[in-house]
């Protein structure tokens, strides 16, 4: 009788336990109701993965089929790709390997600004392009050229749409579905340049549209969900157009209760500094209609610039839903009522556990010492609460003016080197704005999606941008706070004791607060 290995008598487990020091294991997913699944810090850029894992991970898979199976979740688990000639090739190949697709549970479309040229013009492109060169000396024009025409090509051919349809429809076991903007070196040099210069002068030669390039993105992922099978529950975007979902309205109502009646999760950030409460109001129909029929929410967030907070009623986008399942709730930008934001809580009193109100501004009349007295009553089941840069209406719109034109995405002038530091970059679609979040094409988070060779996949910078609630060693989450004895003596039930000035939230006063709605202690954090 053959003597079997020893390597190969230790369970599964064993090795995926080994594994996950080199790459961890993908498929530990943040549970819903945690503070961390709705964090800010998941809106920067992708953590650096060391060059070897992958390949020592591939090497590891190629031992025999048992370990090859024990390893592709690794590489599997969750995939990116970019709106590119490369990224969606290698996107149709793995949609090919039905048995390494199966393993996909986490799709992140990394969609770059569409390219808007003058087809009458072409002198002035090319007289724009050498400025560029002579201003940006890294700018290749060789390649932008050929991005241009790449990306005209792919959208003329339909070529996204056709590989979108096939890749979703391999995804047997897809769960989450996120859209990104992603931008390189080139475009970043021609976005500075229209910044710095008379940006409606070059726009007529060539310009860089986001809103377009969202609607565009959003249309061919929600057809390729039309057209599949795939059990996705959850859809996120931390810079949506709210232009992106107008395509839902060209749909069947039976398509729309489809997509609808999926989802769990849903987290969304609109970015677009151009008559934001107009464009939402228009929305407001299709929100009553997708919030009506989604009706197994867990999770949902609603989010808008903190520089430029939403000025509708709440209700003009919840309707006044309530959702039996909801455990996290978060909105982001918005002015509001202090009565608008209990009722919708106490709707939800029964289940809810997170609540974030990360840069809600409370109008004259309304303050928050009655928001958070309403809750620590009422929310019974509420674990943790995010108050980051919460304030008042009169107070945040005089620093607004002295501020001036250019106004940063954080207006907190302390300094808050706390669980949620790191801010989500957020700016108008179609501005001259550009981020930290630069990608080239060729590296490891653009089109460097997997590789072929080693069954790779460079999966683990999309999961840096779902929107999650901040981590778990956070010191005003449950899980890390130190027991004591004290009982909260000092913290007595009224909400005189929060000293509420209805003038400003300061960063020590909010982090207090955090603490005294779900009824931990103020030096110890014992609940």
């Amino acid at each position: 009788m053959e003597e079997v290995a020893p390597q190969h008598r230790l369970a599964n487990e064993i090795f995926r336990m080994s594994l996950d020091y080199i790459a961890p294991d993908p498929d530990k997913t943040v549970p819903v109701d945690c503070r961390r699944f709705l964090s800010v810090e998941s809106f920067g850029p992708p953590p650096d993965i060391e060059p070897s894992a992958v390949e020592h991970i591939g090497n590891f898979r190629l031992a025999s089929k048992r370990f090859s199976e024990i390893g592709a979740p690794l590489l599997f688990t969750r995939v990116q790709a970019r709106l590119s000639k490369q990224g969606l090739e290698r996107l149709e190949t793995l949609s090919k390997w039905k048995h390494l697709a199966q393993y996909v549970k986490k799709f992140s479309y990394m969609v770059p600004y569409f390219y808007c040229t003058s087809e009458h013009d072409p002198q002035g492109m090319q007289s724009l392009l050498v400025e560029l060169e002579a201003r940006f000396g890294h700018l290749n024009l060789d390649r932008f050229r050929r991005k241009i025409r790449e990306q005209q090509q792919i959208l003329s051919d339909e070529y996204d749409a056709k590989v979108l349809k096939k890749a979703v429809a391999s995804f047997t076991n897809l769960q989450h579905i996120q859209l990104l903007r992603v931008h390189d070196d080139e475009d970043n040099a021609l976005l500075a340049y229209l910044r710095q210069h008379d940006a409606a002068q070059s726009a007529a030669v060539l310009s860089l549209e986001w809103t377009r390039a969202c609607i565009h993105g959003s249309k061919t992922i929600g057809s390729a969900l039309l057209a599949s099978n795939a059990p996705c529950s959850w859809f996120s975007s931390p810079q949506l157009s709210p232009q992106s979902a107008t395509f839902l309205l060209q749909h069947t109502p039976n398509s729309l209760t489809m997509l609808a009646g999926r989802l769990t999760c849903l987290t969304l950030h609109f970015d677009d500094g151009d008559d934001l409460d107009i464009k939402m109001k228009e929305l407001s129909g299709l929100f009553k209609d997708i919030f009506t029929v989604a009706k197994n929410m867990k999770a949902v967030h609603v989010g808008f610039p903190g520089h430029r907070p939403l000025n509708l009623p709440l209700e003009e986008v919840f309707h006044n839903v309530t959702w039996e399942r909801l455990v996290a709730f978060g909105i982001q930008g918005w002015k509001l009522n202090a009565d608008e934001i209990l009722n919708l809580a106490l709707r939800h009193r029964d289940r809810l556990k997170g609540l974030r109100l990360r840069d809600v501004i409370l109008r004259e009349g309304s303050l928050w010492k009655d928001v958070l007295g309403g809750l620590r009553d009422s929310m019974c089941r509420l674990e943790w609460v995010s108050l980051r840069r919460i304030g008042y209406e009169a107070d945040f719109d005089s620093r607004l003016q002295a501020a001036g034109a250019e106004v940063p995405d954080d207006l907190e002038s302390e300094s808050e080197s706390s669980e949620e530091d790191y801010d989500p970059f957020v700016g108008p679609s179609n501005s001259q704005h550009y981020t930290d979040f630069s990608d080239d094409e060729g590296s490891r988070a653009g089109d460097s999606d997997f590789d072929s060779a080693s069954h790779s996949d460079d999966e683990h910078g999309g999961d840096a941008y779902s929107m999650d609630f901040p981590p778990l060693d956070s010191p005003v989450t449950p899980a890390s706070a130190t027991w004591c004895n004290c009982n909260a003596r000092s913290w007595a039930d009224s909400p005189e004791i929060l000293g509420d000035n209805g003038v400003s939230v300061s960063h020590l006063d909010r982090k207090a607060w955090e603490k005294w709605v779900i009824r931990r202690c103020p030096e110890h954090g014992e609940r």
